[in-house]
């Protein structure tokens, strides 16, 4: 294949091929037509000086992709991308190359999407409050994929840095959204709260949370950081992407479990149950949906996109 013919799909024509209601379309679709969580190929995380880097590779019987992705913290105060990852999609029977994909603006897209699936089985149809914590790229993501699938009429910005809640609450509302900062408390009158910051410990008291509301917490991959307290894993009806996954790598979930106060039982199901209605969503309950990141989300979003007209 002549390298000079290889598709490069940066993040203004992956925006243009797949809006994010497609790629919520691509998600569900995928876990309705039997999808396994549970079967994908565990990411490998190599420490390097700048952070992390995450090896994730993934395969379908038309596509096989991997996305290389780096974590570096010290970014942000050097005016970079905390996060920069490009994505290869090679045909699956041959495993020529098939496009070269801006892999950050992949992760921004299929995140949310993800969420978006979870929250549209978990959420009551009528919800109309939204809560996000962080004011980054995936908190605007999270905004514009939940109000996809429900009718969100408030968001309230929960930040550390006001300038910065400040730009996403100007963002909400260009979109037509009713928006404003906000702190923690806010979370007592959510319908829905998106978790979307690099925070180790919980960003609030499971107490604050109504029965009816679905919490989805994605900022974190790693064993002994969370979002969400004890307390609100005990409470919740909790799904995942795929317990192997969570139990690798969620510490909202191990950190509970190793202390005893939770079993491997807290999980309630997994997204492909959970789309397929084997999940028992109990009203009483707050739904809580914890994400990791998986590398299948990354190869059905792309493949979307490589099949959507250039």
């Amino acid at each position: 294949m002549n390298p000079t013919a290889l598709p490069l799909i940066d993040a203004a024509e992956l925006a243009r091929r797949l809006p994010m209601p497609q790629a919520i379309q691509a998600v569900a679709h995928a876990l309705h037509a039997g999808l396994d969580p549970e079967t994908d190929i565990p990411r490998t995380v190599l420490h390097v000086d700048a952070g992390q880097l995450l090896l994730m590779p993934s395969t379908t019987p038309a596509y096989t992709g991997v996305k290389i992705a780096g974590v570096a913290p010290r970014n942000p105060t050097r005016g970079q991308p905390r996060i920069i990852a490009s994505y290869l999609l090679m045909d699956a029977a041959t495993l020529l190359p098939a496009a070269l994909i801006d892999g950050s603006a992949l992760t921004l897209l299929r995140t949310p999407a993800v969420s978006a699936v979870a929250v549209d089985h978990l959420a009551a149809p009528d919800a109309e409050r939204l809560v996000v914590f962080g004011a980054g790229p995936q908190a605007w993501g999270h905004v514009e994929a939940i109000r996809a699938v429900r009718p969100i009429s408030w968001v309230g910005v929960v930040a550390r840095r006001p300038e910065q809640a400040q730009k996403l609450v100007e963002r909400c509302r260009e979109a037509g959204l009713d928006a404003e900062t906000a702190t923690s408390e806010a979370v007592t009158t959510a319908d829905i709260v998106a978790c979307c910051t690099t925070s180790g410990t919980p960003l609030f008291p499971a107490s604050a949370v109504a029965s009816h509301t679905v919490v989805v917490a994605i900022g974190s991959h790693e064993p002994t950081t969370r979002e969400v307290d004890t307390e609100l894993v005990a409470r919740a009806t909790v799904v995942v992407e795929a317990r192997a996954a969570a139990l690798r790598e969620a510490g909202d979930i191990l950190i509970p479990l190793s202390a005893g106060d939770i079993g491997t039982d807290a999980i309630a199901g997994n997204m492909s149950e959970l789309v397929h209605g084997a999940v028992n969503v109990m009203p009483a309950r707050p739904k809580l949906f914890k994400s990791v990141g998986m590398s299948w989300q990354d190869l059905v979003v792309a493949a979307a996109a490589m099949e959507r007209p250039a």
